[in-house]
């Protein structure tokens, strides 16, 4: 009898997820993707959603089922705190690392609007990128250092350069595909 470790057991997983802000505009991007242990289960998943009337755009990466408990408490509290993106941010976050069921949650969330880029953890972290690039996943380093370089060497456009990273992340990690899906807000910062 083959008796594993929760820690040895196959994990679902979704991938890579990246936001950029340049020349005005705000680009998340993320891939298709979800694995079961190293089996591809789907290769169209929908990883960014729109909430507060398309204002805020949200990535995922984690465990699938994680992920949208988390969005859904993301939710509420931006409809408790509407407009005030940072406050909804760090309530859920004290909330993720405080709550004994959210802690066990598996995820990170990427969470924008018009002025901000937020990277969420279930450790409490709420960073905000110095240079408005940020990635999570797997493939999320991978998609970064991309996308940085992209920012910095070449006139490609945020849609352009999420488009590319996401492309080069694909090439690297095993656990992120070529399907991807890009949502775009005009920046303010």
């Amino acid at each position: 009898m083959n008796s594993q470790s929760a820690n040895e057991q196959p994990r679902w997983r979704s991938t890579t997820v990246l936001a950029v802000r340049h020349n005005g505009k705000l680009v998340i991007g993320a891939d298709g993707q979800v694995t079961f242990g190293n089996t591809i289960m789907k290769s169209d998943t929908k990883k960014l959603r729109r909430m507060l009337d398309g204002r805020i755009l949200v990535g995922f990466a984690g465990g699938t089922a994680d992920a949208f408990a988390l969005m859904e408490r993301f939710e509420e509290k931006v409809k408790d705190y509407p407009g005030n993106l940072a406050r909804a941010s760090t309530e859920l976050a004290r909330d993720w690392r405080t709550d004994r069921a959210l802690r066990r949650l598996e995820a990170m969330m990427i969470v924008a609007n018009e002025e901000l880029t937020l990277l969420l953890s279930g450790t409490g972290d709420v960073v905000q990128p110095t240079d408005g690039v940020v990635g999570i996943g797997s493939g999320g380093p991978y998609a970064t250092s991309a996308a940085k370089a992209l920012v910095k060497h070449s006139s490609l456009s945020a849609e352009e350069i999420v488009r590319e990273s996401l492309l080069v992340a694909a090439d690297v990690d095993i656990y992120t595909n070529s399907n991807i899906i890009l949502e775009e807000l005009d920046s303010r910062v």
